[in-house]
């Protein structure tokens, strides 16, 4: 950085450059603010993300499986339910069970998340308030 100290010759002249330094680092500064700050501004929506966790879960004899086939069939266990409201009837008896058991479902991959959405709602209305989707690990390395 280099000093401006006068002439060589002793005359005292009025410097009438302005110095830019101070300027360039304040736009740097203000700059390097506002690119942080913009992703914050841009989410307007304030959520509450759920954290995603692997837990090993234990299959328990009380749980119950509700599978969905890819033609949005639900299946109680190995039985086939004619319709939503039978799933509703059926999970309203349980319900009522102190600890109430956890439903697990099983959905196909080529089903329509209609079916599955069907089956939560079901749960929903007969009160259960444990609900869980059994998945397969993915395959080792990948």
């Amino acid at each position: 950085m280099a000093m401006n100290v006068g002439s060589p010759h002793g005359d005292d002249e009025v410097l009438s450059t302005i110095n830019t330094t101070p300027l360039v680092d304040v736009m740097l500064v203000l700059l390097i603010i506002f690119l942080i700050t913009i992703p914050v501004v841009t989410t307007s929506i304030q959520l509450q993300l759920p954290k995603e966790t692997i837990e090993v879960r234990e299959t328990k004899p009380e749980n119950i499986i509700i599978s969905v086939d890819r033609d949005g069939r639900m299946f109680w266990y190995d039985v086939r339910l004619p319709n939503a409201q039978a799933l509703v009837d059926r999970l309203k008896k349980v319900s009522t069970r102190d600890p109430q058991p956890e439903v697990q479902i099983r959905g196909d991959l080529a089903a329509n998340y209609d079916s599955v959405g069907k089956v939560i709602y079901a749960c929903q209305r007969a009160g259960i308030t444990k609900v869980a989707f059994i998945t397969e690990p993915p395959a080792r390395g990948n």
